[in-house]
């Protein structure tokens, strides 16, 4: 079927339903959101019937998904308002597990969106649920446990500490070798005759003491999840302006996860600002392929008032590549 199809992007599905007549059933395609496959269907009868469930697999019945999500129901070319469920958490095993009834006349063509806000896995044994959320082991190198307690150790107890860090407010020690290894930029400070050579001193103002032990933390291999993810906007400035390849991409994919209404449009402006173009496509994505750009009306004409032009000339771009494709 046409119109089994369901698009992903980030934590949001979208299923585009061409023709939909009164007494019908329909049933998506299989779709990937985190670890699990899902499916949708939907039934008009006097309500109409919209069921979210994994697609029956070993692994949905060995690691029920725990879901907190929200759908939403809009005619497609119209300006009728959006039927939006309210903030649904639920353990999803079968297709019983879940309905929504909405009291509507929808017919013909709509489009469903689910967007995700958390997926956890139930353990069957009765552990606590724990997120797929943010993915703890993106953040950990292959170094041995052991290497990471040393790490861990000199850069806590400044252990042989030969170097100076003087952020926004306050003062860190760290160690040049580290450093060196670690960035371009400051391998470039040691090695010539610059004040920072000479000091042994290195002023980053433009960081605060937390998110500048959140970028140490991470150039020793010993950041924690919640420390990465609650700095990903510090972390991309410092690796953009230290060259710090890795942690840049790992930024990039982190924010790309978790793009929503609330988030897309400063998303889309640190894309442009440090040149990451999957982040910029992801937003682009999601604001026109996936029509989230009527939602943000107001949002949007504060963006276009102090945006870059040439950014506003691709947004521009991308709304006349989806024209032609509708």
């Amino acid at each position: 079927m046409v119109d089994a199809k369901v698009e992903t992007i980030s934590r949001l599905a979208q299923w585009r339903i061409d023709n939909f007549s009164p007494f019908t059933y329909k049933r998506s395609e299989p779709f990937k959101i985190g670890i699990w496959n899902w499916q949708l269907s939907v039934e008009k009868n006097r309500y109409l019937y919209i069921r979210l469930f994994p697609e029956p697999s070993r692994l949905s019945k060995e690691q029920p998904p725990l879901a907190k999500f929200i759908l939403r129901v809009t005619a497609a070319g119209s300006n009728r308002r959006p039927y939006v469920s309210p903030i649904h958490e639920r353990l999803l095993r079968t297709s019983e597990d879940f309905v929504w009834p909405v009291d509507s006349t929808f017919h013909g063509r709509f489009i469903i969106d689910v967007e995700f806000l958390d997926l956890r896995i139930c353990s069957v044994n009765g552990e606590e649920a724990s997120s797929i959320w943010p993915n703890d082991g993106m953040l950990r190198s292959s170094a041995s446990e052991s290497i990471l307690r040393c790490l861990s150790r000199m850069l806590h107890e400044s252990i042989d500490a030969d170097v100076t860090i003087n952020t926004g407010d306050g003062t860190l020690k760290a160690h040049k070798a580290i450093l060196s290894a670690s960035s371009p930029v400051f391998h470039s400070m040691f090695l010539h005759n610059l004040q920072e050579k000479e000091s042994s001193t290195i002023i980053i103002q433009d960081m605060s003491l937390e998110s500048c032990t959140a970028l140490l933390s991470y150039l020793y291999g010993t950041i924690k999840h919640e420390d990465f993810w609650k700095h990903r906007l510090a972390l991309l400035g410092a690796a953009n302006k230290y060259a710090i390849t890795n942690l840049k991409d790992l930024c990039e994919e982190s924010l790309l996860e978790d793009i929503n209404s609330g988030n897309v449009l400063e998303r889309l402006q640190e894309a442009w600002l440090y040149q990451l173009d999957k982040l910029k496509k992801g937003c682009l994505t999601y604001l026109f392929d996936f029509g989230k750009i009527y939602d943000l009306r107001d949002e949007i004409n504060i963006f276009f008032r102090n945006a870059e032009r040439e950014l506003i000339q691709e947004m521009f771009q991308e709304v006349l590549t989806v024209w032609k494709l509708a």
